[in-house]
């Protein structure tokens, strides 16, 4: 029989969590270097449990974790976490944006499929909903969601149209929308960018691991007109039921 591989020290974000037994629990956690992957924590829900006051969602953690024979095995085993520290749990309206966001990255990152730049992305992300009021939350949502979309292939070209590679006008207003991509805006459809605004995000995307912040001061004027584009697209690639974070948000929307 094959030892068991050990990962040490592995930067990781708790994505969800249900119970495995009726003392151990399932984590699902994205981890720098190895993507999403779910872990067994054995005991967890134990009072005398050292896991039990760690494994928090939207806290950034160092875990340690074996995995057995050729570590193709769905579920690895927790051997030991760790509060890495740095900022408090978002509250209020941050904690169900960030629930959200983990529920785009449950839907949509395949196991075992390493994206190291989009994990920065998301601590960063985590950290300004800790610690920034609304402002500031939403252009960085909207630059999440566009490098979610561009690191996992879905985000069509944003410096030309989609079905005919023709180039944008500059003061003409586009839409992107889900399997037309960037298309010219018909006159019913409000939420739409011009040709310069699309650009100056598709430079700023250009920028790759250093463009998160001009991507953030990119999408600050223009964030209201992304994000129901932006959402549209995110469900469309996520399928069938809708979200339940987008549908709790309209629910006390409605209240």
């Amino acid at each position: 029989m094959a030892s068991a591989q050990r990962v040490s020290d592995e930067p990781a974000f708790i994505l969800h969590r249900y119970d495995w037994s009726e003392s151990s629990l399932i984590l699902e956690v994205f981890t720098r270097h190895r993507g999403r992957v779910a872990l067994v924590a054995k005991g967890a829900k134990k009072h005398t449990s050292n896991f039990r006051p760690v494994l928090l969602a939207l806290q950034p953690l160092r875990l340690t974790y074996t995995m057995a024979g050729d570590g193709q095995a769905d579920i690895h085993t927790l051997k030991g976490a760790e509060w890495a520290g740095g900022h408090i749990m978002p509250m209020g309206r941050q904690l169900l944006t960030g629930l959200y966001i983990n529920e785009l990255l449950m839907r949509l990152l395949a196991r075992d499929d390493p994206y190291a730049y989009l994990f920065d992305v998301y601590a960063a992300l985590i950290k300004l909903l800790a610690t920034q009021p609304d402002e500031v939350i939403e252009p960085a949502l909207r630059a999440f969601e566009l490098t979610l979309l561009r690191e996992l292939g879905l985000l069509p070209s944003l410096h030309e149209q989609t079905v005919n590679l023709q180039p944008l006008a500059a003061h003409q207003a586009y839409v992107l929308v889900p399997e037309a991509g960037l298309r010219p805006a018909l006159a019913h459809e409000r939420a739409s960018l011009t040709g310069t605004q699309w650009q100056a995000l598709h430079q700023a995307l250009e920028q790759g691991e250093s463009g998160f912040a001009p991507l953030v001061r990119a999408c600050a004027p223009v964030a209201g007109a992304l994000k129901p584009q932006l959402r549209a697209l995110l469900q469309f690639h996520c399928g069938s039921p809708m979200l339940r974070t987008r549908q709790l948000m309209m629910d006390l929307q409605n209240l």
